[in-house]
């Protein structure tokens, strides 16, 4: 299969090409449109770049469609409503959650507010101001705030760590409004991440976590952050934790996977090992994250996660049929990681979905022999 890169390497010369991926990941390139070699992901069904959809990892009908009445009239009993009846302890109120703080965010930017423009996100404020004791809207509050100081201020400075201050006293807030609610403290997570809570301070927050949500996903996987080798820890320490929750994961859960999340998280600045991809490590971290993807309920909202993830993988592997058969399930939504590492989420999903599809085919696969 090395003579695929190389051909696709080679007709992509005189193209336009996708940016270099983040941290030394590595440059994928794809065969340029109308060259005869190039396969179609048209032909098996998928979306076109165009219609991909980057705001969530997969669907949720009755979120776009609150989100789409909360925005229209600046309404936000709607979402109040939806996280109301929203189970606490899942990972969908996580995922719910920050949906809405990430379209107030958005908004926000966008309309930022002046003289006679009303700021975007006013719905976020009148929830906060015209119903104070609702914890989904102080948990929604606390998640914006978080996103603000990540994606407004340079962590370090004076202005991340005063918004992050913000966020960890209205993550106490929504706490003392739902006590049982795990919510609160997994939004805090992103906060000890930011504000570097001694390792004491840190694990206490996680017992918290673990006493009410013990194999949540999403919880997990922010906590990873912390024990990472970039933030407050090192690769051996995240490499622990990630092999600790999978070890401990109840059948069908998809902490299972969390390892290939690790593995991700500490993917080397230059890789010079021919072969990288199908070293014993990262093929170990993909088998448990496709076992993983076997055992789990086909409705577990983190689902959607772990596909895509393995999708970026299984392409660096080669492993063109299994990369397939993710795709099918996820294709239409790019709201996930590695895609959202990219400034084009969707751009970057479609060079990786065209490679499948080219080294499905090159191989002998077709949209007939793909399995749905």
């Amino acid at each position: 299969m090395e003579i695929l890169w190389v051909l696709v390497a080679l007709v992509m010369l005189g193209f336009v090409v996708l940016p270099f991926l983040r941290r030394g990941r590595g440059a994928i390139e794809q065969v340029a449109p109308g060259h005869p070699d190039a396969a179609d992901p048209a032909d098996y069904g998928f979306a076109r770049q165009e219609e991909l959809d980057v705001r969530m990892p997969g669907p949720d009908k009755d979120l776009l469609d609150v989100l789409d009445l909360v925005q229209r009239g600046q309404d936000y009993r709607a979402a109040a409503q939806l996280l109301a009846g929203t189970e606490a302890e899942g990972e969908l109120r996580w995922q719910r959650v920050q949906a809405f703080a990430g379209a107030a965010s958005l908004e926000l930017a966008q309309r930022p507010g002046g003289v006679s423009e009303v700021p975007g996100g006013q719905w976020l404020r009148n929830w906060r101001t015209e119903a104070p004791k609702d914890a989904g809207g102080a948990a929604v509050h606390a998640e914006f705030l978080v996103q603000q100081a990540w994606r407004t201020a340079t962590p370090g400075t004076d202005e991340f760590r005063i918004i992050m201050e913000e966020a960890k006293a209205a993550c106490g807030d929504a706490a003392l409004l739902a006590p049982g609610d795990p919510i609160p403290y997994i939004v805090e997570l992103s906060v000890a991440r930011g504000l570097a809570y001694p390792r004491p301070e840190f694990e206490q927050l996680w017992l918290r976590i673990l006493d009410r949500a013990p194999n949540h996903m999403g919880a997990h996987l922010a906590a990873l952050h912390y024990w990472c080798e970039k933030w407050h820890g090192s690769r051996e320490l995240a490499t622990s934790f990630a092999e600790a929750a999978a070890a401990r994961a109840p059948r069908g859960s998809l902490l299972a996977a969390m390892p290939l999340f690790s593995v991700f998280e500490h993917l080397p600045e230059l890789n010079l090992v021919r072969g990288f991809y199908q070293s014993e490590v990262v093929t170990k971290a993909i088998h448990g994250a496709l076992h993983a993807v076997h055992s789990a309920r086909p409705d577990d909202p983190m689902l959607a996660h772990v596909r895509h993830l393995l999708i970026f993988f299984l392409v660096r592997a080669e492993r063109w049929a299994e990369a397939m058969t993710q795709l099918v399930h996820v294709d239409g939504h790019v709201g996930a990681l590695p895609w959202t590492l990219s400034p084009d989420p969707a751009a970057e999903f479609a060079v990786y979905r065209a490679l499948a599809v080219a080294g499905y085919e090159a191989n002998g696969g077709s949209p007939a022999t793909l399995p749905g």
